[in-house]
């Protein structure tokens, strides 16, 4: 399968056909986490809680699987780059089975700990019940989400998003459609409550991971899975970790942020534990949908680096940037003009109303400035740089906002915790700005 249009179709048409794929996708995404905490609310604020408080440990898993994968996505598409298709078979085989191993801990050391987990942010035994309920469907299904995500990686890896695209788009659809039957017990299907919908979205899980198999044995891509590259080999391993290990502590920091953020919220109360749930799931639309496009731009970027095609690193790391300051403008408009319509899909209480639109308000001031942090930290991931990415994140998520959500929410109270958010954002841009130029946009060296 030749792949030289990587370095020879104009930059535009390229990124968009690799991109658009999964902006596509992501957004199916990020309706399906809307709708799935739509219908849990419906349950009772209790359960969208229990589901706030949930969120971390599932992000921590997600973030795993998806930054190892980019490990596996950045190293397959520079060897291809290079040439050297055989190395890139044996990072796609050793690097899936690394994930299913990940998959296997994360599911019993996440069963271990969700009990005291939850008991550290509330004493509400019908709050930490429901926790349970949703958590303990959900990690067993931790496994599957580290292969399907192996795949998604492989097969973007060799340029082939339609079929990512495919994929994720039916486990949301599968997850969607479920979510109501399992949880309200419509039709024959048993009435499961906050259970069913842990169990919707891992079938939906479980349905992406069969049609990536279906589709990798009838119509094979260029990259191969094979037995005889499983034994592990010291070399490939650094090379998936080099870079897999920074972008997993990328993708699991929020996770991080959000408990750390829901200690001191919730000092104050549970309506702005709620608030802060509800935000990250709105936010998904945002985020992931600029994820869709550093997704679209990792594969080639790693490619023409691989190929020692300079320049045209440059030019990919612009055209992306210009696009993501796009969807974070729009983004900004909509929060501000109608938070408390967006805030009304998930509660009907007046103060969790009132409190949440104040926060998308104050919350959505950073989202431009965050295009910098975004597109540079996943840049550095397709060029191998992962401990520059780490440093980005580990700004945006630790270093500064919860130093000054802490700080902030002694002085000026609980709002403080929202302008939080846009002073990381900035402070981390002008951070990331500088990184960027002096270790890659000057001279693009490889």
């Amino acid at each position: 399968m030749d792949q030289t249009y990587m370095k020879e179709k104009p930059i535009l048409p390229l990124l968009l056909s690799m991109a658009l794929p999964m902006v596509i996708s992501m957004f199916v995404n990020s309706l399906y986490n809307i709708i799935d905490s739509i219908f849990v609310a419906k349950i009772s604020e209790d359960a969208m809680t229990a589901l706030s408080l949930v969120y971390p440990v599932q992000n921590l898993i997600n973030s795993i699987a998806v930054g190892f994968g980019v490990g596996i996505n950045a190293v397959i598409a520079m060897f291809l780059g290079a040439g050297k298709a055989k190395e890139a078979d044996k990072t796609a085989t050793q690097g899936l089975f690394l994930n299913v191993i990940h998959g296997i801990l994360l599911t019993i050391v996440g069963l271990m700990i969700m009990p005291s987990f939850l008991a550290m942010f509330t004493n509400d035994q019908t709050v930490i019940g429901m926790g349970l309920q949703y958590s303990t469907i959900a990690l067993m299904f931790s496994t599957i989400i580290m292969a399907s995500i192996s795949f998604e990686k492989i097969f973007q890896a060799v340029g082939n998003m339609v079929i990512t695209m495919i994929a994720l788009m039916t486990g949301c659809i599968v997850n969607i459609v479920l979510d109501p039957l399992l949880i309200f017990g419509i039709g024959f299907f048993p009435k499961l409550g906050i259970q069913g919908a842990a169990l919707a979205t891992g079938i939906g899980q479980s349905s992406t991971l069969i049609l990536y198999l279906i589709v990798y044995v009838l119509r094979p891509i260029h990259v191969k899975i094979r037995k005889d590259y499983l034994k592990l080999e010291a070399v490939c391993v650094k090379r998936l970790y080099a870079i897999g290990i920074p972008a997993t502590l990328n993708m699991a920091l929020p996770s991080f942020l959000v408990s750390a953020l829901n200690a001191i919220l919730a000092s104050f109360s549970q309506t702005y534990v709620v608030v802060l749930g509800v935000y990250y799931k709105l936010q998904t639309f945002l985020y992931l949908t600029a994820n869709g496009m550093i997704q679209g731009m990792r594969p080639i970027m790693s490619y023409n680096y691989g190929a020692k095609e300079s320049d045209r690193v440059r030019k990919i790391y612009l055209m992306t940037f210009e696009i993501v300051v796009g969807i974070m403008a729009v983004g900004t408009v909509i929060c501000f003009v109608m938070p408390q319509t967006l805030m009304s899909m998930f509660t009907s209480n007046p103060e969790t109303l009132t409190e949440g639109a104040i926060a998308l308000r104050i919350i959505c001031a950073g989202f431009i400035a965050s295009s910098v942090s975004v597109v540079s930290a996943g840049a550095f991931e397709a060029l191998g740089k992962g401990i520059q990415s780490f440093l980005i994140s580990f700004l945006r998520y630790v270093v500064v906002i919860i130093p000054a959500a802490f700080v902030l929410s002694k002085t000026v109270g609980v709002h403080g915790v929202w302008h939080a958010f846009w002073i990381a954002e900035i402070i981390t841009a002008v951070i990331a700005f500088i990184l960027y130029y002096q270790l890659i946009g000057k001279s693009g060296k490889n």
